[in-house]
């Protein structure tokens, strides 16, 4: 699609990329949440995680944990975020599935529990 812009990047490594398989890819984060902020992206253009097939979701898990393995020999982060959003209604504005890998460290966030259910701040911390 011409106005997606990850099927109008090439697939290179001058261009953050940083690993890929057949199916998908990894790439920098244009915009890091923090240093090393990884982006899973598949090849073939695909709305989110559910418009993937079942070979496309077991390449991008793959590259999740290879990923992972390259952000321990650069960054070594004491933790890691992973997430897709959706939809636009849970946040997605790029409409080709891409899956966040971000790599978090102890006091980059005075209390990070909860995680990911910050995505609503109201129901982040439990009980």
């Amino acid at each position: 699609m011409a106005d997606c812009p990850f099927c109008a990047s090439d697939v290179s490594l001058s261009d953050g990329t940083r690993l890929e398989n057949d199916l998908a890819y990894v790439r920098e984060d244009k915009f890091p949440v923090s240093p090393g902020h990884l982006l899973i992206i598949p090849k073939r253009h695909a709305l989110d995680w559910f418009d993937l097939s079942i070979e496309e979701q077991a390449a991008v898990a793959e590259l999740i944990n290879q990923a992972k393995a390259w952000l321990e020999r650069q960054h070594q982060p004491d933790g890691y975020n992973i997430g897709m959003n959706c939809g636009e209604a849970a946040g997605q504005t790029v409409m080709h599935m891409h899956c966040h890998l971000i790599p978090r460290n102890v006091g980059d966030v005075e209390d990070p529990r909860g995680g990911l259910r910050g995505v609503i701040p109201s129901r982040q911390k439990y009980g």
